[in-house]
């Protein structure tokens, strides 16, 4: 959707921020705080173990709530914030030192790819707010989709099945099934499927 140009380059009034407000905000129950500790204090236990054992760090993920489906493959360096927030589908890859900051929920859909150093990002501010509270949001990678390294995906996008999120990109706003994203922002581009064209 294009913008008002007039608008956009209105500035907007600045509003103080209320650190206090945004501290005292409970922004997480205490059975959650709870699992929280736990999951840190057992992450030598994922972060450590020798890489072909996907079926340890499957198990390790399940035992903390996440829904991983057989033959997922997520590497020993990835990261995650809070493993009861992640779907992981069927036949998924979670590439070397992959973020999944998944305050809200993270879905990667059957086959999907997250490559090295991706950032999928389920957790914003809401800025209108002088508190700025927490905003737990989602996001969702489709069946068959790849989001090529050091990507950037954020809170509540979607990219669709069998899109493509090319290298480097920052991507706000959802991926349509099929699309190839590139740049930051991220734009569509037209694919260049014949063989051996990597996406840019």
């Amino acid at each position: 959707m294009a913008l008002d140009t007039e608008t956009s380059r209105a500035p907007r009034a600045a509003q103080p921020l209320d650190v206090a407000l945004n501290r005292a905000e409970v922004k997480w129950t205490r059975k959650e705080l709870a699992g929280r500790v736990l999951w840190s204090l057992c992450q030598p236990f994922f972060r450590w173990s020798p890489r072909p054992l996907w079926g340890w760090r499957r198990l390790i993920l399940r035992i903390f709530g996440a829904e991983v489906g057989a033959g997922a493959h997520v590497y020993p360096s990835v990261k995650i914030a809070i493993p009861w927030n992640l779907r992981i589908a069927e036949g998924t890859a979670v590439g070397d030192h992959a973020i999944l900051y998944s305050l809200g929920e993270i879905r990667l859909d059957e086959r999907a790819t997250v490559s090295q150093y991706a950032h999928l990002c389920a957790g914003t501010h809401a800025l209108g707010q002088p508190q700025r509270p927490l905003v737990k949001a989602t996001v969702r990678v489709g069946a068959d989709a790849w989001v090529c390294a050091d990507s950037f995906i954020g809170p509540g996008v979607e990219v669709g099945a069998c899109a493509v999120v090319g290298a480097r990109a920052v991507v706000v706003r959802d991926v349509p099934p099929g699309a190839l994203a590139v740049g930051n922002p991220a734009r569509l581009e037209e694919r260049g499927d014949e063989e051996g064209e990597a996406p840019r």
